[in-house]
């Protein structure tokens, strides 16, 4: 039977309060009367659902939805728009529970003083499930972020789908991820996790740019614990399965993990600050106390010069940016390969730098994903890109080999040979096969390469080259560890010296480690205007 004409269905007017309908009942009928009304109901419309629901809310230690919108945008900028808007469906009794926002708070605001779109949902109503209303309102907001050119941001709080209304509720979710894709590299795009998202609604945050979860009370995951139990007789708790720290962690779908909202929003806050409004801006640029020219004299005790001594490149990384500030991605995943966003003389950039801490700085499976998805954020918002090299080469294995790091190795290579903002490469130690290839070379497009006086740049270490080009000489000599010595002292003499690159134009310079600061932001500033574009296509196909 289809649905009746617009006019003919049956309308729910909003109740007013019992002040509002005495004080109606008394005056005549003016406009007065009506703005009294209209305050009322904007009133209760703040206020929210009933004590019982706020009280559940913050038993499980979150905040209101408005709680959150105030923490995450600057005091009295937020301007909301269909707070009156609700559902118009009639199934399994939902006609008479039709709450105002329909679960779901849209509008804008400012952080810092620059505009950002914002919808959060509201688990008090409804669980802040998404039906067809619900996800009007996020599509109009979400329309609006595109046009105006502004970042966008979810507060992720809802139970999924609105079963009651069926397969309306799932074309609403259709329709935020087509928008999420097309705002794509246009627009940023956070998804703060504050609650549970199961099912296909885990797919929009996994489109957007960066995931924050906050740890205890956020989840994120396709089929829950009691589908997983069922087909596979694997047990496992809500958290276990899909928590703040299994993916900051294990899966590397979320970027930040948070002990509480508040610290949450915070860093919210900051990360905006680094970002761009959009894909045709460049980062806001501040005023530094930090003196462009400052030499860096601790780096040469920072770094020790024996290629296979660990050190902490988090360390490097704080001497050589401004004020020592960085704001690292994905801290807690594929932890030997660091991505962060920082500022070299009041710039923005990314640096992307191995960790020689964490399995000899090696290149894998994971850290090749990592600094693909961080190259091609980077590329995307105009942020130029710093590349501190000490790499070994990618990791050995059976299991990386057969789970396709040929494939997924090839997403860095790919993201770094795509990317058209400014890039310097920077070579501390070690630089050895592929992943010297790998990660932005000379010749896969840097603009600029530097290295150390500690650098060697090799197909391989001077050990494993010895063994295969001498192996006879090794083999048939009376004393194989004294040749094998003799062969590795002369190889390493004669292609692995600190200006063998250099001689053959592969590096730029060869720089003091104490002017690294100074070389990188004097670079930075020549390639600001750098202009570079791709050949005419609709897309490339990268590797996935």
């Amino acid at each position: 039977m289809s649905a009746p004409p617009e006019a003919e269905r049956t309308v729910h007017p909003a109740p007013a309060s019992p002040q509002v309908a005495e004080h109606l009942a008394e005056e005549p009928a003016t406009l007065h009367n009506r703005v009294a009304e209209l305050t009322e109901l904007k009133r209760s419309v703040l206020d929210g659902p009933d004590q019982r629901s706020t009280a559940a809310q913050r038993a499980k230690g979150k905040l209101t939805v408005r709680e959150r919108i105030d923490l995450l945008l600057d005091p009295g900028s937020f301007t909301e728009v269909e707070s009156l808007r609700r559902h118009r469906s009639t199934s399994f009794g939902l006609e008479a529970k039709r709450p105002y926002t329909d679960g779901v708070v849209t509008g804008w605001g400012t952080v810092n003083g620059r505009t950002v779109f914002v919808y959060a949902h509201d688990f008090r109503i409804f669980g802040g499930a998404l039906g067809e209303a619900h996800a009007a309102k996020i599509h109009k907001i979400m329309d609006m972020a595109i046009a105006a050119g502004a970042p966008l941001v979810s507060l992720n709080d809802g139970a999924g789908a609105r079963i009651q209304e069926g397969v309306s509720a799932l074309a609403g979710y259709g329709g935020i991820f087509q928008r999420n894709t097309r705002a794509s590299g246009v627009i940023p795009q956070i998804s703060v996790m504050l609650g549970p998202c199961a099912g296909g609604a885990a797919y929009s945050p996994a489109l957007t740019d960066f995931v924050f979860m906050v740890r205890e009370t956020s989840q994120m995951f396709i089929t829950g614990p009691d589908v997983v139990k069922a087909v596979t007789g694997e047990e496992i708790t809500q958290n276990g399965l899909g928590g703040a720290d299994v993916h900051s962690t294990l899966s590397g779908v979320a970027h930040f993990a948070h002990a509480d909202e508040q610290s949450c929003l915070e860093d919210v806050r900051y990360l905006l600050s680094m970002l761009p409004q959009n894909n045709r801006e460049h980062p806001p640029a501040l005023p530094v106390a930090d003196p462009p020219d400052r030499r860096c004299g601790t780096l040469a005790d920072l770094v020790p010069l024996d290629g296979g001594t660990p050190y902490d490149m988090r360390q490097v990384i704080k001497e050589i940016v401004d004020d020592g500030e960085y704001f690292e991605v994905h801290e807690h995943w594929a932890g030997n390969l660091l991505c962060a966003l920082a500022r070299l003389g009041g710039q923005v950039v990314g640096i992307v730098a191995n960790q020689p801490r964490s399995m000899a700085g090696v290149l894998d499976i994971d850290t090749s994903e990592k600094g693909a998805r961080f190259v091609q954020m980077c590329d995307a918002f105009n942020i130029p890109l710093v590349t501190l090299l000490d790499v070994p080469g990618f990791l050995p294995g059976v299991d990386q080999e057969h789970n396709g790091i040929i494939r997924r190795g090839a997403k860095l290579l790919y993201a770094y040979c795509n990317a058209t903002v400014p890039r310097i490469s920077l070579i501390l130690r070690k630089a050895y096969g592929g992943a010297y290839i790998v990660m932005d070379s000379r010749s896969i497009g840097a603009d600029l390469t530097f290295a150390w006086p500690s650098n060697e740049i090799a197909v391989m270490g001077a050990e494993g080259a010895a063994n295969v080009i001498f192996r006879r000489q090794i083999a048939q000599a009376d004393d194989p560890d004294a040749v094998r010595a003799e062969m590795v002292a002369a190889y390493r003499s004669e292609l692995m010296h600190p200006y063998y690159a250099a001689e053959r134009g592969l590096v730029d310079d060869v720089i003091d480690p104490a002017d690294t600061r100074a070389v990188l932001i004097r670079s930075l500033t020549m390639l600001a205007d750098k202009h570079s574009e791709l050949p005419s296509r609709k897309h490339g196909n990268p590797p996935q």
